[in-house]
């Protein structure tokens, strides 16, 4: 399974041209206050679905027993509490202006001052992202002061698992290094307030990697360099922070093209490096590694097994180097994963001799996912990892070792028993959320990558992990019918299938008879009318929907049905189907159970790809629509007209729950505006008035995809995030 949490736009992972880099340019630093504490309305948790993200980076602290740091793709980052074995976000502060600033991109801690934090912020260095920032804090992230610079960083590229590319140099605490992937090196001498672009020997290119690692050897430091062509150098040192040179002696070729990572053990003086002939997560296919005897410039190939070789089924066991990190108690103890593995599944080697001979821990490993069943991906037994580039060994345990994967983080202490070491941390990005009238589950979701779950717990992952018959990677669409709510239907990306339905509330499904042939290359949204007699499924612009009316045992194409648009149900009319169309501003409903359509309201935002049509629960023809910037609508009469709510500056996502008590209309919940700042909402009076009901404390980025209350808590509120999972609030 490979696991890339999207953007709400689309990834453009290392397309982007070179940017020219100015003449040492001057990034000054805006402090930003201390974020305001919470303001107590509401209790905010995530709903436990247990990892299911790349964990790109782990930080053990050198000088503090229990105190490590990890970072996400798109989901921020987080500190160990050792006390209750959890993580705890640090980054949940950063708002819906700031979401690009929830891919990390590198971290760093102080050796000599256990208290501080940096983080180098940024997830796109494309034209439509914003600026990176770096956040520093004098109390490992509770509060932070905050730098905003003037280049753009990548944490969701490719590269994004590579070694920090942020460090606090080892001769002077006030300064710190920052690799960037376009913008060459950058130097702060007064702890990330302010940053100057430093002379470095090597210039960037277009492929997008830059500065790939920067670590302390002693009281020197190292910069790996991932824009080499496999020939000239791609490791850089320094010895007194200003004159850099490429290392002498360095191996070349296309299996040490891209220095991956680095880690010094400080016992041997020997630097290791993992190699690759790409920056990875994806797309390596050979790679080594090497260490550095610093003292005298002597380097060793101490690649546990080259790539290359043959399989047992005939194939190539082609893979790269990802992760290093070596024991600070026993010199020459040294961990490194095998990354982008996937006939034989990727590992980690273990040397005790500085590298002469190797252990893969993944053969005699015992893997306990009982409290993250996902992790068995539909089948019976978990996977040792993939993608494995983040890799940790407790400096005051060496037999805790933790390494990151596409969507979870195992842990070890005793090199042979593994189990995901993840409470706290979810990076799920969430599309679509059910909160059923009925059942034992209050809550279906469907997210990337790893499809639909049912929570029968708020507060413990599926039992039953991800749907599964068929397994879908990245979920596109969820529905249940209104009036008979044990009826759900679900559409994805699969290997064996993409659609589904189920006539026990989500427990267990049974995959669609036939499909329409474009269901494999565009799977899309999917709607039930309000019995479950009729399916109507759409695949994007420039295909037809189809209709079934048989449970996917047969389909028909809708002619008449808007090309690209989401279809919606009528909650209570089961003959009423309603859409509509970005490119004209056009509402279409349908009155014979989705079989053709015809054109209603008009002229309403035409032209804007993004919006929502939402209908009220248990009211026929009450349709509310969601159009961004330009505000919300509402029909009462089936979309024949629309009048603009005047409570509602901007609307972004808006969903139903149980109404307050006296109260005849459901609990309205909104992600948009009413004033100036974009927040999450309720009104319990129809729209007529709004109640902020997040913080400046939780405001996760972007999280304008869904949201839905609970039809039967008033109050409670689910929201789906960009890389922060599902998000669930209730009134305190």
């Amino acid at each position: 399974m490979r696991t890339f949490p999207l953007s709400r736009r689309a990834v453009l992972a290392g397309t982007a041209a070179a940017t020219a880099v100015a003449a040492l340019p001057t990034v000054q630093g805006r402090a930003q206050a201390a974020v305001p504490a919470a303001g107590g309305a509401y209790r905010w948790r995530n709903v436990v679905q247990g990892g299911t993200g790349f964990v790109t980076g782990v930080l053990f602290h050198p000088s503090v027993r229990g105190l490590a740091y990890t970072r996400t793709d798109i989901g921020g980052a987080y500190r160990w509490d050792d006390r209750t074995d959890r993580w705890i976000p640090l980054t949940d502060h950063l708002g819906w202006d700031d979401w690009n600033l929830l891919g990390v991109e590198a971290m760093a801690v102080d050796p000599a001052h256990p208290n501080r934090l940096y983080l180098a912020l940024g997830a796109y260095t494309q034209s439509w992202a914003g600026n990176g920032a770096v956040l520093r804090s004098e109390d490992r992230g509770a509060t932070w002061q905050r730098t905003d610079l003037t280049v753009k960083l990548g944490a969701n590229e490719d590269g994004r698992g590579c070694g920090e590319r942020l460090l606090v140099d080892p001769r002077d605490s006030d300064t710190l290094w920052l690799g960037t992937r376009h913008d060459g090196l950058l130097k702060s001498t007064d702890r990330g307030a302010t940053w100057k672009a430093v002379r470095f020997p090597a210039a960037p290119s277009a492929t997008g990697q830059g500065v790939t690692l920067l670590v302390a050897a002693g009281r020197s430091v190292y910069a790996g360099w991932g824009d080499s062509d496999g020939t000239s150098a791609n490791l850089y040192r320094t010895a007194d922070g200003t004159t850099w040179e490429a290392v002498p002696g360095q191996p070349a070729g296309t299996a040490a093209k891209v220095p991956v990572r680095a880690a010094y053990d400080r016992h041997t003086r020997e630097l290791y490096v993992t190699y690759a002939n790409a920056p990875g997560p994806n797309g390596q296919s050979d790679g080594s590694v090497h260490k550095l005897r610093t003292t005298t410039g002597k380097w060793t190939e101490v690649t546990p097994v080259k790539p290359g070789g043959a399989t047992s089924d005939g194939g190539t066991d082609s893979f790269g180097y990802g992760g290093v990190a070596v024991d600070a108690r026993r010199p020459g103890t040294v961990v490194v994963s095998t990354n982008n593995r996937w006939s034989l599944v990727d590992t980690l080697y273990r040397t005790t001799d500085g590298g002469r001979t190797w252990t893969s821990l993944k053969d005699k490993a015992v893997l306990d996912v009982s409290e993250t069943p996902y992790l068995k991906w539909g089948a019976d037994k978990p996977k040792f990892g993939w993608w494995i580039q983040a890799v940790g060994l407790d400096p005051f345990d060496s037999e805790h070792i933790v390494h990151g994967t596409g969507a979870t983080l195992y842990g070890t202490r005793d090199l042979k028993r593994w189990a995901p070491q993840i409470r706290g941390l979810e990076e799920a990005s969430v599309r679509q959320l059910i909160s059923p009238p009925a059942g034992e589950a209050h809550l279906i979701s469907g997210s990337g990558d790893i499809g639909v779950m049912y929570h029968e717990r708020l507060t413990a992952s599926p039992s039953r992990g991800m749907a599964s018959n068929p397994v879908f990677g990245t979920a596109t669409g969820l529905a249940l019918a209104a009036a008979k709510p044990s009826y759900v239907v679900r559409a994805g990306w699969g290997d064996h299938g993409n659609g589904a339905w189920s006539t026990d509330g989500g427990k267990t499904w049974a995959p669609f008879k036939t499909q329409p042939d474009v269901a494999k290359s565009a799977p899309g949204p999917i709607a039930t009318n309000a019995d479950g007699s009729a399916l109507l499924w759409s695949f994007g612009a420039g295909n037809p929907a189809y209709r079934s009316a048989d449970n996917g045992g047969t389909w028909s194409e809708v002619a008449s049905f808007p090309e690209g648009a989401v279809p919606v149900a009528d909650p209570v009319d089961p003959a009423r189907f309603y859409a509509f169309d970005t490119t004209t501003g056009t509402l279409f409903a349908s009155t014979d159970s989705g079989r053709t359509f015809i054109a209603r309201a008009t002229g309403l935002n035409s032209g804007d790809t993004e919006f929502q049509l939402a209908v009220a629960p248990g009211r026929s023809g009450d349709l509310w629509l969601s159009l961004k910037g330009n505000g919300l609508y509402r029909s009462t009469d089936g979309g024949a007209g629309f009048t603009k709510v005047g409570s509602c500056r901007a609307s972004y996502t808006l969903g139903f729950g149980k109404a307050a008590e006296g109260a005849s209309y459901p609990a309205v919940y909104l992600v948009g505006a009413t004033e100036s700042i974009t927040a999450v909402h309720r009104s319990d009076d129809e729209a007529k008035t709004w109640t902020r009901i997040n913080d400046d404390r939780h405001q996760w980025g972007w999280i304008g995809t869904a949201i839905t209350g609970d039809p039967r808590v008033h109050g409670r509120v689910y929201i789906a995030t960009n890389g922060r999972g599902v998000q669930y609030g209730e009134p305190v």
